[in-house]
């Protein structure tokens, strides 16, 4: 793979600098939406004096941001190396998509009880934007960002905080892929309909369909997900990317 390191952009340093309030998790949270995005791509290298000096922060917080990060999986230290965004097997893309099919749906049904007619409006109005937003190749950034808050609002109301946050990890780890999926192969139909048919199915409070569907809904884009990364290594390999036909998020 191309041995790329992420460095400082062109642009004055000034207007990335972080308000010396929370600094670690304001770093983590800039270094974690780039990676999600694809600014920062698997296998690129980030290096502490760049990141600091983009950001005009000393390079403490951003030592004890990479290490945040690397607990999340979303990079691994490597010695003699530094910090390397993680590379996930297709194999470990299954798997983290197999976790949230046992744990997602079991929030779910937790959940779908205590939720009330304001939530899924809300839930609505997401997914409305969701949907417009996937027609935009502009609103590339927003896709992951809007999957995750249509999906957490369904699974507020069974206020399972520990649960939430080991979901939310392991949906940031395979954000970045779905979004480049998601902009190459722009196989988005599906992906529209099971979410509408899942607030449809909480609305109803018909439990056990809609953990059933939720279900379904993951797997299915988990191993869409993992051929369609394999395909795209495959072609980056032999020096092109074409459009691969795989289909939807989660």
């Amino acid at each position: 793979m191309e041995n790329r390191a992420f460095m400082i952009s062109p642009q004055n340093p000034s207007s990335n600098s972080i308000p010396r309030t929370s600094l670690t998790s304001v770093v983590a949270e800039k270094l974690r939406e780039k990676i999600v995005q694809g600014e920062i791509q698997e296998g690129e290298q980030l290096r502490q004096d760049a990141i600091a000096q983009e950001f005009a922060v000393s390079r403490i917080p951003v030592r004890e941001a990479l290490r945040q990060l690397e607990a999340e999986g979303l990079i691994t230290i490597v010695p003699h190396k530094g910090a390397v965004v993680s590379l996930l097997s297709c194999d470990e893309i299954e798997e983290l998509f197999e976790i949230r099919a046992v744990l997602e749906p079991e929030v779910l049904r937790a959940s779908i009880p205590n939720l009330k007619e304001s939530d899924f409006a809300a839930a609505e109005q997401i997914l409305e934007t969701y949907d417009n937003s996937l027609g935009d190749e502009g609103d590339i950034s927003e896709w992951g960002r809007l999957n995750w808050q249509f999906h957490s609002t369904l699974y507020a109301g069974a206020h399972r905080p520990q649960f939430m946050n080991v979901i939310r990890n392991i949906n940031f780890n395979g954000e970045r892929y779905i979004r480049l999926q998601l902009y190459l192969t722009r196989a988005l139909e599906r992906a529209r309909k099971e979410h509408h048919m899942l607030l449809s199915l909480c609305r109803k409070r018909q439990i056990d369909r809609a953990c059933e569907l939720l279900a379904s809904h993951i797997r299915t884009a988990g191993k869409s997900l993992s051929q369609f990364v394999t395909e795209h290594r495959q072609q980056k390999e032999q020096g092109g990317v074409t459009n691969a036909s795989s289909s939807a998020s989660a």
